[in-house]
């Protein structure tokens, strides 16, 4: 299976996985108006699974490194299975709350604070489980990105009081709470995998097949938590599952590329967490932030009606952000 053995390749690849992580969700906004993203959701977690096993089967069975996907996934102890499915389990709630968040408050709000939160607990947690790195860097960058989480908030505030409307405050709960569970979900993919990806630790999975498993885990529990919401929205009138299958193609099609590019990113994730360790891994991919933020600053026009001094906030959490991420990758 193909394996990153030097650390500048590894930090490359999760650089690739901040912008599919920060990219992913313009395909929300690429459907048509009477494309609801509760039913955009099932297309996205099969793109995923699709896109796990497309990986699975190319580059995780070729090569002399590792072992080829289903020799993998014969061997695998059921508890190292459950953990990497119990994270695609976590991981599904926190991004069906993060995408409704999405729906509600845009693209620039949910990323910072949801996908914000995700990091700080997520680099924490990830930390205690494999410490890797120099911890003041680390936990220093993390400080950065939590004061531009506040930042974001605060920018959020001015909106909602310059809106004629009154903007909800749903979407800044949802991103919250989908933050706090999104942070917990990598350590269970990662816990489930070979210490080193070189050396096939019996009972273990590798990168590919843990991946694989995790894919299961989002599209098996979509049925109880998107039907849920389907039958519960968080905004407008219950879907019926007749409306899935009245789509179009290209509504279908977006949604299938929506996950295909949401699994790039986490696949070469997990793929650099061989050498770059689960904190840095996660945490650099997780300026996907940064990434969404100026889709939906400069591209969406999402704060185009906010009060003066907005925008100004916005760039200086941008700044934070980028600092943070920059003693994240130091760290190493």
């Amino acid at each position: 299976m193909f394996i990153v053995e030097n650390y500048g390749l590894a930090i490359l690849l999760c650089v690739v996985t901040m912008f599919c992580w920060g990219s992913w969700a313009n395909t929300t906004k690429l459907t048509s108006k009477t494309w609801r993203f509760e039913l955009f959701y099932w297309d996205y977690g099969f793109g995923i699974l699709l896109t796990t096993l497309l990986l699975a089967f190319t580059l995780g069975s070729s090569g002399e490194a590792g072992r080829a996907f289903l020799v993998d996934l014969k061997q695998a102890d059921n508890s190292n299975l459950f953990s990497a499915f119990a994270g695609g389990v976590i991981f599904n709630l926190a991004n069906i709350l993060l995408v409704a968040a999405i729906a509600i408050a845009g693209m620039s709000v949910a990323f910072p604070v949801g996908i914000g939160i995700a990091l700080v607990l997520g680099v924490v947690v990830n930390y205690i489980a494999n410490p890797q790195g120099n911890p003041l860097l680390i936990f220093g960058g993390v400080a950065f990105i939590a004061l531009a989480i506040l930042l974001n908030a605060r920018a959020y505030q001015k909106l909602q009081s310059g809106s004629s409307s009154g903007v909800s405050k749903k979407g800044l709960i949802l991103s919250v709470v989908s933050g706090c569970l999104m942070g917990l979900f990598y350590k269970y993919v990662a816990g489930s995998m070979v210490t080193d990806f070189t050396i096939p630790e019996a009972g273990k999975l590798t990168p590919y097949t843990a991946l694989v498993v995790f894919a299961l885990g989002i599209v098996v529990s979509s049925f109880l938590f998107n039907t849920l919401q389907m039958k519960r929205p968080f905004t407008g009138t219950a879907v019926s599952f007749s409306g899935y299958f009245k789509g179009i193609a290209k509504d279908h099609l977006i949604g299938i590329l929506g996950g295909g590019i949401w699994c790039i990113g986490m696949s070469l994730s997990i793929i650099a967490s061989g050498k770059a360790g689960p904190a840095i891994s996660y945490g650099l991919g997780q300026g996907a932030t940064v990434v969404a933020a100026l889709w939906g600053i400069y591209v969406w026009k999402e704060f185009d009606k906010a009060p003066a001094g907005t925008k100004a906030l916005l760039n200086i959490m941008l700044v934070l952000y980028i600092a943070g991420l920059a003693m994240i990758i130091l760290s190493k």
